[in-house]
């Protein structure tokens, strides 16, 4: 944060202060950074983190038993010490678990913290209904199994997949050591296939930098999970997303 910014945010009233809490997968080390550069441009608003332990992604019961509700309530618990004005769980389980997973873990966060809570994938769904989207093309780093279980979700809430890419991997460290230059190989792969926005599903893949330069060379929106999360948090406050510029098309022109 420039000197200037840093003045700016100290002037600015406690009561105006607005804070977003972000549950986080242990292992992850994209979507912290990505987040603190995405609200740059909003000094009145900081971020703040709660990590519980996830390691692997596949569809090993050992695996689905990571995204268990307790210990993301229990940082949720911890996070609403800092009075934050929004929960967002700002990973991407419930595309292999199923939204009702989502869903039904948002209700019990707005009962414990008194705040309301979202998802990255129910704000992914958000900005898709909203835009009247439905034909998708789907990047994501995951195992051949779990991107079955998305693709079967997907179209059970009403998304077409066109086309899709996944690197099968299941270690979640791993996902965050992808090279940007792999990332945008899928994406201008799968957009040739006649999908209405490329999806990028995975909060530990450095995409969202990458979005504004492909989306003018693909001509399509591309909505990644970590600016989805973000983008769903803010609605939830009375700061409008559309303050934030440079990301892409979806906090400019969606919802």
């Amino acid at each position: 944060m420039s000197s200037l910014v840093r003045a700016v945010a100290d002037d600015i009233p406690a009561e105006d202060r607005v804070r977003l809490g972000m549950l986080t997968p242990s292992s992850n080390t994209i979507l912290e950074p990505v987040c603190g550069e995405m609200l740059r441009c909003l000094p009145e608003v900081s971020v703040h983190f709660g990590r519980f332990r996830v390691t692997e992604i596949s569809h090993r019961s050992e695996a689905t038993a990571q995204f268990a509700r307790e210990p993301m309530l229990q940082a949720a618990g911890l996070l609403a010490d800092a009075k934050v004005n929004a929960v967002c769980w700002n990973g991407t389980s419930a595309g292999w678990l199923g939204l009702n997973r989502d869903r039904d873990l948002c209700s019990a966060l707005h009962g414990l913290t008194g705040v309301p809570a979202t998802s990255s994938v129910l704000g992914l769904f958000e900005a898709l209904r909203g835009a009247g989207l439905n034909r998708v093309a789907l990047v994501t780093p995951y195992i051949d199994q779990v991107q079955r279980l998305i693709v079967e979700t997907f179209a059970a809430e009403g998304l077409t997949v066109t086309d899709e890419r996944h690197l099968d991997l299941s270690e979640n460290f791993a996902f965050g050591e992808v090279p940007a230059r792999k990332i945008a190989e899928m994406i201008r792969t799968v957009a040739t296939t006649g999908p209405q926005a490329v999806l990028v599903l995975c909060t530990n893949l450095r995409a969202a930098p990458l979005v504004p330069e492909l989306e003018a060379e693909i001509g399509l929106p591309i909505l990644d999970s970590v600016a989805t999360a973000v983008w769903g948090a803010l609605r939830l406050t009375r700061v409008p997303p559309r303050r934030i510029r440079g990301w892409g098309r979806l906090f400019q022109e969606i919802g």
